[in-house]
């Protein structure tokens, strides 16, 4: 038997590399997200709300949750990715927070099996208890979230061996450059951003139904900035990178108990040790590509 603190911070690192996989789509088209905490907020109220209020099985609220957050990214992206730089980061750090408002003002309220269940606004959003009342343990909802990361990894594997991959990395180094080799830009970092939201939107909707209960703090500027900090901590090279940051921080800082003071100190500390002697991460690209000759090599 699985001690339960373990299984709990095992589905908090899975819950969390889909949301920290999010902004690395984003980061390999080199676009700079502050605000992928918006769409995980979509995703967690959609999916709340699919299970708690409309009486639908988990797997439509996830699929729900993951379609709410591409469109509610879509919808943000349209107007923003003219942007460059600072000027885009900025953009989603505004949009996220004018989010979290809204959903401090977000009432949607209903009459289930006697009670009054749904958004109220600041108090959050309760009794999200769908895994509990079909008997569905912890260990049980973990290997669901692990099952899901690992088919988000394979795919992610699988747009690295396709052409698509290096078009992604080509965009992020020179759009411009990019641009003027046939590819299509704008159309790939659309796509790209549709699918950074329905990542995080999926993230959302595994978190509330975890925790049961979410409310419009949860989904503060920190979240962003940790969500960022975790691929640039793990590495732009692969898919890995950012599980490696997650690891970092809520695997490693979150073990030590005696730590929990000073881990936002002592993540700080890494972020910026990180940026100054690896800016791309402990797997950055020519990490990777070196491991790579090594291992067809070995064969």
């Amino acid at each position: 038997m699985i001690d339960p603190f373990l299984i709990g911070v095992l589905s908090n690192i899975g819950m969390m590399s889909l949301l920290a996989l999010s902004a690395y789509l984003l980061l390999l088209v080199g676009e700079v997200s502050f605000g992928q905490q918006a769409f995980f907020g979509v995703g967690a109220y959609a999916g709340g709300i699919a299970t708690a209020l409309w009486g639908c099985s988990l797997g439509v609220a996830l699929l729900f949750a993951a379609l709410m957050g591409a469109a509610a990214q879509l919808l943000v992206a349209l107007p923003t990715l003219r942007l460059r730089g600072f000027y885009f980061s900025v953009a989603t750090l505004a949009f996220a927070e004018a989010v979290r408002i809204l959903f401090g003002l977000f009432h949607y309220r209903r009459d289930v099996d006697g009670r009054m269940m749904g958004p109220d606004g600041e108090n959050g959003f309760r009794d999200v208890r769908y895994i509990y009342d079909h008997n569905m343990g912890g260990q049980d909802y973990m290997l669901i979230v692990w099952a899901l990361v690992v088919a988000v990894l394979l795919i992610f594997m699988l747009l690295e061996f396709s052409r698509y991959g290096p078009r992604l990395r080509m965009i992020g180094e020179d759009d411009i450059m990019a641009g003027l080799n046939g590819i299509h830009v704008t159309r790939y970092k659309l796509a790209t951003s549709v699918a950074a939201g329905a990542l995080a939107g999926l993230s959302g909707g595994l978190y509330i139904h975890a925790v049961t209960y979410v409310e419009p703090g949860v989904f503060g500027m920190m979240l962003g900035v940790h969500t960022l900090a975790y691929g640039l901590i793990g590495g732009l090279g692969t898919a890995l990178g950012p599980l490696i940051g997650v690891l970092i921080d809520i695997g490693f800082l979150e073990s030590f108990h005696g730590l929990s003071q000073y881990r936002m100190v002592i993540f700080g500390g890494i972020v910026v040790l990180l940026l100054i002697f690896r800016p791309r991460g402990l797997l950055d690209e020519v990490l990777v590509n070196r491991l790579n000759r090594l291992f067809w090599r070995g064969r």
